[in-house]
């Protein structure tokens, strides 16, 4: 892997919170998100993903920033943090285990740390399409002890909402094509779990990449769009513009702490409204 992929690791220095810069859903049926994304409600009058009584099932979809490389937990010890905060009640799935959080983190928790679940589906290096195998079945691959054989990680858990942050890695190999492949994956995210609320962002900085990364950036609204006025439950958020070079680790690939936890902010303002 080159030095500029996703997946290298590096250390990660504290930085501040940041809201979520555009995308958030508003509360209620069919908010709308920045930059052409919205939540599509099919038609019906309300959407509720999320049960009333039970922990909303979570699945983080991505590569080694959803990982979390430079920060045990990445952004989703982070998320947790918040929805804890203020009483929500989340659960996150997937296969993978790897990364987790440190004693010191968990304990800060307080009582709240007995609810928090080490899953994910973030694969270090991992491309669209490859994490669109792991969706659809197609996935041969074994990662952190998980093979992937006959698994179809939505299907298989039944999300209530599932987190996408993919393309980093699509950036440095092939970025041609990397919107219309983000699209065939959201397709399929949505045809095993279309009560759902799918929520995607755009990639966060990757400074050797950035002309690619402008680019495919710019398309994934489009793509999101396409989607919501369709009727199906989709949401765009902006995560590049919640974070800055300097909210990237040493590698200047994946986020310092402070940078999990200005993308954390920006999933949670987003889902927010549907928790309980």
């Amino acid at each position: 892997m080159s030095a500029g992929a996703p997946g290298l690791g590096g250390n990660g220095g504290a930085g501040g919170a940041a809201s979520a810069s555009g995308g958030a859903a508003g509360a209620g049926a069919g908010a709308a998100g920045a930059a052409g994304g919205s939540v599509g409600t099919g038609g019906s009058g309300s959407f509720s993903p999320c049960p009333a009584t039970e922990p909303c099932k979570i699945l983080p979809l991505g590569d080694s920033i959803t990982w979390g490389i430079n920060y045990g937990g990445g952004y989703r010890i982070k998320l947790f943090t918040h929805t804890s905060a203020d009483n929500k009640k989340i659960t996150f799935v997937g296969y993978d285990s790897a990364n987790p959080p440190s004693a010191s983190v968990l304990s800060a928790l307080g009582n709240a740390s007995s609810m928090w679940v080490a899953k994910h589906e973030g694969h270090s290096g991992w491309t669209i399409q490859q994490d669109d195998d792991l969706v659809t079945g197609k996935s041969t691959a074994s990662n952190d002890g998980v093979s992937y054989s006959g698994k179809k990680v939505v299907a298989d858990f039944n999300p209530h909402i599932v987190l996408i942050h993919l393309g980093t890695n699509d950036m440095y190999q092939t970025p041609a094509g990397a919107p219309d492949r983000l699209g065939a994956l959201i397709d399929h995210v949505v045809a095993d779990a279309p009560n759902a609320l799918v929520v995607v962002s755009s990639i966060i900085p990757f400074p050797s990449g950035a002309a690619a990364v402008t680019t495919f950036n710019k398309a994934v609204p489009g793509v999101i769009d396409t989607r919501a006025k369709a009727g199906k439950h989709v949401l765009y958020v902006d995560m590049f513009a919640a974070l800055k070079t300097s909210d990237l680790g040493s590698d200047q690939v994946h986020p310092n702490e402070g940078g999990y936890e200005k993308m954390a902010v920006v999933w949670y303002d987003a889902i927010k409204p549907y928790l309980h």
